[in-house]
């Protein structure tokens, strides 16, 4: 099973950052959403605190292209880069759709427009449950309505899927959380 590591809990106000993850999968380690930080070493000094450097990165994968969950994708030089419609290593761009595509034994990828056309949500099944990595929810507490959404419906729907099958909850900008009735859908 996938052993899950949040190495930034994000968050948004008069400051934006988002919660950037690790994931160690068999000899695989992956990267979420390596966005905002207030500094590199928020990511950086986390994961030397698991025994890791930037270098030991495999992979990573993007919810989706805004800056803030993007922005620190190149302190990873070793790493393929996985979006919502391809994979990129070195100088080879591989297109693939990210629906049911599993980077690891234990990590795939769902499409899960709604906040963007292009989002996706990570799912990953560990020790303490299927762990979906995503930004259909800004935090816990929401926002119920993404004020940013480009198709609340596809919002809500995928909501309603990753509630269906996850056991925690990774948002975009805030620590994990156990979705239950107060949940926004």
């Amino acid at each position: 099973m996938a052993q899950i590591h949040v190495l930034f809990a994000g968050y948004v106000g008069n400051r934006t950052a988002s919660t950037v993850s690790a994931v160690r999968d068999g000899p695989a380690l992956v990267v979420i959403d390596p966005g905002m930080v207030p500094d590199r070493s928020a990511i950086l000094g986390p994961l030397a605190e698991l025994g890791h450097e930037a270098a030991d990165v495999s992979d990573v994968i993007v919810s989706h292209h805004h800056p803030d969950h993007t922005m620190n994708v190149a302190l990873f030089p070793r790493a393929r880069v996985h979006d919502h419609w391809a994979i990129y290593e070195g100088d080879r761009w591989t297109s693939r759709p990210a629906e049911g595509y599993r980077p690891t034994a234990g990590i795939r990828l769902l499409e899960t427009p709604g906040h963007t056309p292009q989002d996706i949500t990570t799912l990953v099944d560990s020790d303490d449950g299927v762990v979906a990595f995503t930004h259909l929810w800004w935090s816990e507490d929401g926002p119920a309505e993404d004020p940013f959404a480009t198709d609340p419906a596809a919002l809500r729907s995928g909501r309603e899927r990753v509630l269906a099958v996850a056991d925690l909850i990774v948002p975009g900008h805030g620590p994990l959380f156990t979705p239950g009735p107060a949940t926004p859908v």
